[in-house]
This record gives C-alpha cells, structure tokens and sequence, in this order.
C-alpha cells in the first residue's frame, strides 16, 4: 500500500518507520525536507520511504495519516487542499492540545467539537478515522507492555473504513480495536491525551496505556 503521512515529528517518524517495515511504500510530507532527523530515518527505512511536501506526500498515499501539531493541522489540510484527500481514508492521529505556562496540556478545544470533527469537515469526501493518537508515538507500532497488549480506541463515521484500520492495526500486534462510534466520539478520545500526559507524569514514564478490563 502506498501512504503518505503528512507530518515528519516524532509521529510521523515512527509511523512511517511501522508501515516501512511491513513492506508499505511510505513517503512523508514536511515543510522542511532537509531536517538532520528525516535523513536518519530515510537512511533507516531505504527501499521504502521518501521525503517530499505536504501536496507530495498526499498526493503518493492511497492512505494518508496526519501527523502534523494539533494547532498546524487544519492549515496544513488548507495548503493541500482537499481534493487531494477525495475518495481516501485518512487517519488522524493528531491532538489538539493547547500549552500554556509550561503547565500540562489541556485541550484548545472540546466537548462539543473536535479535531477529528473539524478533519472530517474540512475533508467531506474522504473517510476520517480517528486513531493512534492516545498512545505514545513509541508504541503506535509497537504495542507489547509487561503486563501486555493495551487498547486502542478509534471512531469514525464509514465502518469499512474502521475494519480497514483494524487490519492496519493488526499488523503492528494491536489486539481488535474499541469502536467509540462516529467522529464525534473524537471528542473523547482527544480529551483523554491531557489526562494521559498526567499519568504519565505521575508514573515516570510515557509508556502507558489503556487496557479495558472485563469481568
């Protein structure tokens, strides 16, 4: 499968480095190329990762990923345009946290609206799938912890769309995703990151996650 993952952070990286190694044909979207980090990462991923523009990257992907910072997404879908999203899946990752007095994050926004929401809207002939954004970037792709397999949750408003990211997910070991529902339910999930940053904080690490427990 061909993906373009439109942001060349942490995310980006990581995800593109998951999709590389399971033979997909990924190329990343940056306003700056040249960064020392992507070399890496190109150098890492040979025979299957390039680096181009936001357009390029969009463009390349049967499947595109948005990686970008929560406050940059919506310009960057604006500079792109959405025709070059038409009749894709795309998945969001991204979070709309808001920082302010080196406090922990809250959210710019939420409850009644959110950046999965505003994805979809900007994008209303692709099907957005919300996913991947309430773990942290090391364990998108690579989801065993010592007590196990955590959760991922996703929504999105197309069902074939979700099983589509269900098999995507399955190929990095995650176990079948939670289904929260429509894009809507990117309310939730996005509001549970400020949370999981606290947690973290708390327990030292980044490496936590959810795992629903049933009886």
């Amino acid at each position: 499968m061909k993906i373009g993952i439109l942001g060349s952070g942490d995310v980006g990286r990581s995800l593109g480095s998951g999709f590389a190694s399971k033979g997909h044909d990924v190329t990343i979207g940056t306003r700056n190329p040249n960064k020392a980090e992507l070399r890496k990462w190109l150098r890492a991923n040979d025979g299957h990762a390039s680096v181009g523009t936001f357009a390029e990257a969009a463009a390349h992907g049967d499947l595109v990923i948005l990686a970008t910072h929560g406050d940059a997404t919506e310009g960057v879908l604006d500079q792109v345009g959405r025709r070059a999203f038409d009749g894709k899946l795309v998945i969001d990752a991204t979070n709309p946290l808001a920082f302010e007095d080196g406090a922990p994050p809250g959210l710019a926004f939420g409850t009644t609206d959110s950046l999965g929401e505003r994805v979809q809207r900007k994008l209303p002939r692709s099907e957005v799938v919300k996913g991947f954004n309430i773990v942290n970037h090391g364990m998108m792709t690579r989801p065993k912890m010592r007590e196990g397999i955590p959760d991922m949750l996703i929504c999105g408003n197309d069902q074939a769309a979700k099983r589509q990211v269900a098999k995507l997910l399955k190929e990095f070991g995650w176990n079948d995703p939670i289904d929260v529902g429509g894009i809507e339910g990117a309310r939730w999930l996005e509001a549970w990151v400020p949370l999981w940053v606290r947690i973290a904080g708390e327990m030292g690490s980044w490496n936590v996650a959810l795992k629903i427990l049933r009886s």
